[in-house]
């Protein structure tokens, strides 16, 4: 430990996305730091200080010691080496670890005796061991065990959370022997301020962090369960849920769409396992099931809507507010909104997106979908379908104002964050 305190020995941190780069920034206030990730126009926008993810300030770059680097082979010089690539799922829901398999290649290649290896990126129990390790002793051609050493330990970032950041999270950490969980450890504890929790195996930290969103999952799809009953009622899923939020152990989950990188992807990496075990889960994939519905469903609210007013569906122009996977950030992975779009679209609907978040020409280039700057009415219908703050702060009047004069309001506020209550009686104001 001593030789990377004294910077004799150096990290390397292969990606630096929404995980890979904060993590890098803070080892690098302690430690010497190598960060790698393959594009080089992102490199060169971190080594001006530019976060691509727009996650991080200028500021947290301002006193690291850290060397970014496009070229695989500069992290050779590294004895700690973090892997933090994604970990998504293909088209069929079924774990895709091309990325996960290059970069552990990459590593493989430039590992020398007395390293060590620790991955951070989702996967399921057992996926260390045994589909990383014998990729990093064929590229190195060192002895696992022997020559170097493995660990785990899974990724907790929150995109857009300024409260639980990186430090301020316990960490979980696991290795392959009691030596290498000893220096895991001592590193990961001198950036975690919330502490550190030592896993017995690395297969139990791999399962910890499968089912931390596998249970979020399944949770919101109950809750999005509800809300497909309690609308066939005609009853508000919300006030419902207020009601039932009086008793002290009621669990404050919202309906809404599910997606991103985590929670509405880990659950099938988990999924994988147990039905290569020849166990079928049904709680975990009957929750994925509900939670893919919801922009089928949310569509069908919406072209009824449209109908019950006499419009031609193929004539009508509707504004969506939103593309990312959730407020306040520019991740557009995963986005379920995207699904929504596509569903309005098979309606004949015309729909126009807006957000002050996303990136118009990654949008464009992900979804194929084009992305206006400001909103152009009239139109139809409004969908606030992303809760950004920028949203949460207009008044009723403006969605007025974006439709024609002679129409009462028309709007679907899919997290329920604004005040149905200044809406006038003809005026109608949809929410999960």
């Amino acid at each position: 430990m001593q030789d990377y305190l004294s910077k004799k020995k150096s990290i390397s941190v292969t990606g630096l996305g929404y995980v890979g780069l904060p993590l890098a920034l803070e080892l690098a206030r302690h430690f010497k730091v190598i960060g790698f990730d393959l594009k080089p126009e992102r490199v060169q926008m971190m080594r001006n200080s530019i976060d691509p993810s727009e996650e991080l300030e200028k500021e947290a770059f301002a006193g690291t010691d850290i060397y970014f680097t496009a070229d695989p082979e500069e992290i050779g010089t590294a004895s700690f080496h973090v892997v933090a690539v994604p970990t998504p799922v293909t088209a069929a829901k079924v774990p895709d670890l091309a990325p996960l398999l290059s970069a552990t290649r990459t590593v493989g290649r430039v590992l020398k005796p007395g390293d060590t290896v620790v991955f951070e990126s989702t996967v399921y129990p057992g996926c260390t061991e045994e589909d990383c390790v014998p990729i990093l002793e064929a590229g190195s051609g060192l002895q696992y065990g022997k020559d170097f050493s493995v660990g785990y330990s899974p990724e907790r970032i929150n995109p857009g959370d300024k409260e639980h950041t990186l430090t301020k999270i316990l960490k979980v950490v696991s290795g392959s022997d009691a030596q290498s969980l000893a220096l895991i450890s001592d590193i990961y504890g001198h950036i975690i301020e919330a502490g550190i929790y030592k896993a017995s195996s690395i297969r139990v930290a791999e399962a910890a962090k499968v089912i931390e969103n596998a249970q979020r999952d399944i949770n919101i799809g109950f809750i999005n369960e509800l809300s497909l009953i309690f609308h066939e009622m005609g009853i508000d899923t919300r006030e419902v849920l207020e009601a039932a939020g009086t008793k002290w152990n009621f669990l404050p989950f919202r309906p809404g769409l599910v997606g991103g990188h985590c929670i509405g992807v880990d659950p099938y990496y988990l999924v994988f396992k147990a039905q290569q075990l020849g166990y079928s889960p049904e709680v975990i994939t009957s929750g994925r099931r509900i939670n893919d519905s919801m922009p089928g469903f949310v569509a069908k609210e919406v072209a009824q809507a449209l109908t019950q007013k006499g419009y031609n569906l193929r004539e009508t122009r509707i504004l969506l507010m939103g593309i990312t996977f959730k407020e306040n950030v520019a991740d557009i992975r995963n986005s379920k909104v995207a699904d929504l779009i596509k569903e309005l679209s098979e309606f004949g609907i015309t729909v126009e997106i807006i957000d002050p978040h996303a990136d118009a020409k990654q949008v464009l280039s992900v979804y194929g979908l084009e992305l206006k700057k400001d909103a152009e009415g009239p139109y139809h219908a409004v969908l606030l379908a992303v809760a950004h703050s920028a949203y949460q702060s207009l008044s009723i009047d403006y969605f007025r104002k974006l439709m024609p004069a002679d129409q009462p309001l028309l709007l679907f506020d899919l997290k329920g964050t604004l005040d149905r209550s200044k809406a006038k009686s003809e005026e109608i104001i949809w929410r999960l």
